[in-house]
């Protein structure tokens, strides 16, 4: 089973303290929201364990289920990331787009998705043909955040960060999105990134939440119940940020 560790963590931004001793243990099977107000470190923390910034204290350790075990010294490869905002090449079309995915990702994607051809994903993320035949730079919003989780699901990372997919998307988009991510779980250790509550609530196994620079979570309350709604704003009412 794919396992995300986090021992002790702690980063500093000019003396600002984010992360102070924060522990957390994340397993594959479950989707894991992680709700914060705006600066706790939400962004920060994900780019910790994509190893795009430094830790200043503690470590990061991920079992990718390959016989290895827990380790910080997790290849690239084993976290994928989602953006709010995607960076797709905007020259190609659709199909090029996942065609070249698909033959630059070889190695990763050989045995797993070899009878599958990229209609079949373009299919997945509700892109008709004709969708799949425009550029890139003419796609709606919600159209390059559904193919961004569709080329993510096609990796099967072992740790998938979701850093607000769902925040600039329409009721229709965000549904499809939201069963894509749901059956990410049973491949990956999966934790969305959210400020809005029902969004938490609706996808979600379980919530995490940014609170005075520690991972907490809330326990003995189901997350679909108003009481739970009211710990979480209860608990996160008192706390003041301004970094992310």
């Amino acid at each position: 089973m794919k396992q995300l560790q986090i021992h002790n963590l702690y980063k500093n931004f000019d003396q600002q303290v984010i992360f102070e001793n924060a522990s957390f243990d994340f397993i594959q099977g479950k989707i894991y929201g992680l709700l914060g107000r705006n600066g706790s470190g939400k962004s920060t923390l994900f780019n910790l364990i994509a190893r795009n910034i430094p830790l200043d204290g503690g470590e990061i350790l991920i079992d990718s289920d390959q016989g290895v075990g827990l380790t910080d010294n997790y290849p690239d490869l084993d976290v994928e990331m989602v953006y709010t905002q995607p960076h797709l090449p905007s020259f190609m079309t659709g199909r090029e787009f996942v065609k070249f995915f698909i033959e630059i990702n070889g190695e990763r994607l050989s045995g797993v998705h070899s009878s599958q051809k990229p209609d079949d994903y373009l299919e997945m993320a509700g892109l008709s043909v004709d969708d799949s035949n425009k550029l890139l730079r003419d796609y709606s919003q919600g159209m390059l955040n559904k193919l961004q989780l569709v080329v993510a699901l096609m990796l099967k990372p072992p740790v998938l960060l979701l850093d607000e997919p769902l925040t600039t998307v329409d009721v229709v988009a965000a549904h499809e999105m939201q069963n894509l991510i749901i059956s990410m779980k049973q491949d990956s250790v999966v934790i969305f990134s959210t400020h809005i509550m029902q969004l938490a609530q609706d996808i979600c196994d379980e919530v995490v939440l940014l609170h005075d620079h520690h991972l907490v979570e809330l326990t003995g309350l189901d997350i679909h119940s108003k009481a739970f709604e009211d710990a979480v704003i209860d608990k996160l009412s008192n706390e003041v940020v301004d970094h992310e």
